[in-house]
């Protein structure tokens, strides 16, 4: 059986790594975060089965729980480093010939750094060794932004920086209150200990966790920093940040909220900010004329959707919820991924440049408007089913206010459609190219991952019942408060 611990130790050791192997052999050195994630993806993969037959806790540190390091493998941890995992390998293969123009050792040590940040998140069973997983993405997140040192990208790091310090600091103040309270920062003795949120010893750390989380979910109004950074970032990093960043700080504060709190009374809340974050994406997408801002509006509005579809606290919902988040990993990776290799051939980010690229960049304007199509929710792509499951669980509550919910959702839905119809009508149908190519030849590498991310999200779109049982295990892992209790104490 794989130690879930090793999907840990490897990308970050490998990490630290890379500056040895560049001084003997430079050219191996883009080769290493492939292996990485290669590694984990198998070795997730491989997890999986024993997971959903009970979840695999690790303890380190040679002390029982809940004293211990503790790493909690279940179903949705497992299912979420394998999905961090094959979106890490897919953007490194993509990295390959497209990062010709900058210092690739340090980009991929931050780049591994970033993945392995990510996936401690999702593993981690210790409130603080959330933080320190989260501050290892974050920092991370924040050198890759102002990777390529131009004017725009510096800028967008150091609001990302600031906004997100804050964040961290709100976060660290929220777990030593909560330590201060409970003397323990053991997830499932948290949730043996607290019993509801009343009481302003609870709440308050609770409130100051959320937000701390929330600058790095894109929930607003705590967003204001990912427009910038996002549009401002490699292509590739895009895609890292919005398909893989922003979903595990959703993740984060679903775990808090569920399994540490059992804060049913603040769900009801997570829906309406997450319908308020919808709209506000939605609506802000809508005017852009750069395709990577309207895209990362888009992704705002995304985060919305999944906060939503948590908030509803049903079983039905909590699994669109998580099938949202996966299918929207994967279709704004393909987005990211497929503007990167237009914008390599156009030189601009231009809504407006980018008519007639199906001429000149065939495979990915066809990546583009999958990823599209997917995220509006149009049958039979991925985006489909967790979109239906969220709004069906919704109506299904059979109350007035969860109804005009939908309607909200719905018309923020035909939005989406709006501006993801235009710009695919100015790819396809406008023109022959208004722009004159910088470059004449697009990495071929590039392609790769495209073509795996559209076939993938076609799949699953036809055939969700694939991962539809897995999700199923996911969610109920995240709503079985008791069970986590009984898992993580009862291993002692």
């Amino acid at each position: 059986m794989v130690n879930p611990a090793l999907l840990l130790a490897v990308p970050l050791a490998l990490a630290f790594l890379i500056p040895l192997v560049r001084l003997v052999a430079r050219g191996v050195v883009k080769w290493i975060p492939v292996f990485a994630m290669a590694f984990n993806f198998i070795a997730s993969v491989l997890i999986i089965p024993r997971a959903l037959e009970e979840a695999i806790v690790t303890e380190i540190g040679g002390f029982p729980a809940p004293f211990c390091i503790n790493l909690v493998a279940g179903p949705l941890g497992s299912i979420l480093s394998s999905f961090i995992a094959l979106i890490g390998l897919l953007v490194a293969i993509y990295s390959f010939d497209y990062l010709r123009e900058v210092p690739t050792a340090k980009y991929y040590t931050m780049y591994l750094l970033l993945l392995t940040g990510a996936t401690g998140i999702v593993l981690t069973g210790d409130i603080f060794n959330l933080f320190v997983f989260f501050e290892i993405l974050c920092i991370s997140s924040y050198s890759l932004v102002a990777y390529q040192g131009n004017k725009a990208g510096i800028e967008a790091s150091v609001k990302y920086l600031v906004q997100g310090s804050i964040g961290s600091s709100l976060l660290l103040l929220g777990i030593g209150l909560i330590y201060g309270q409970y003397g323990t920062l053991n997830m499932g003795d948290l949730a043996g200990k607290i019993e509801g949120i009343s009481s302003p010893s609870a709440f308050v750390p609770l409130v100051l966790m959320i937000t701390g989380l929330g600058v790095e979910a894109a929930i607003f109004p705590l967003n204001a920093w990912l427009p910038d950074a996002h549009s401002s970032a490699p292509s590739s990093i895009s895609a890292v940040l919005s398909g893989v960043a922003i979903g595990v700080g959703l993740y984060s504060i679903a775990r808090i909220l569920f399994t540490v709190f059992g804060g049913t009374a603040l769900l009801e809340t997570l829906a309406v900010i997450g319908l308020l974050t919808l709209l506000v994406g939605e609506l802000s997408a809508l005017s852009q004329d750069d395709v990577k801002r309207l895209l990362a509006y888009s992704s705002i509005g995304q985060m919305g959707l999944i906060a939503f579809g948590l908030g509803l606290a049903t079983g039905e919902g909590v699994t669109g919820g998580l099938f949202q988040l996966l299918s929207h990993g994967l279709s704004k990776a393909l987005l990211f991924l497929s503007v990167g290799y237009m914008i390599y051939r156009s030189g601009s980010k231009k809504i407006s440049d980018l008519q007639g690229s199906w001429k000149r960049t065939p495979v990915a304007s066809l990546g583009f408007a999958v990823g599209a199509f997917s995220l509006v929710g149009l049958p039979p792509f991925i985006g489909f089913p967790g979109k239906f499951l969220i709004v069906r669980s919704a109506l299904l509550k059979g109350e007035l206010f969860y109804t005009v919910l939908v309607a909200f959702v719905l018309f923020a839905t035909v939005v989406e459609g709006g501006y993801f119809f235009r710009v695919v009508q100015i790819i396809f149908f406008k023109g022959t190219g208004g722009r004159r190519l910088k470059r004449e030849v697009a990495p071929v590498s590039g392609l790769i991952p495209l073509v795996v991310l559209m076939l993938l999200i076609l799949i699953v779109g036809v055939y969700p019942g694939l991962i539809t049982g897995l999700i199923d295990s996911a969610a109920a892992e995240l709503t079985a408060r008791s069970s986590y209790f009984t898992l993580v104490m009862g291993s002692t």
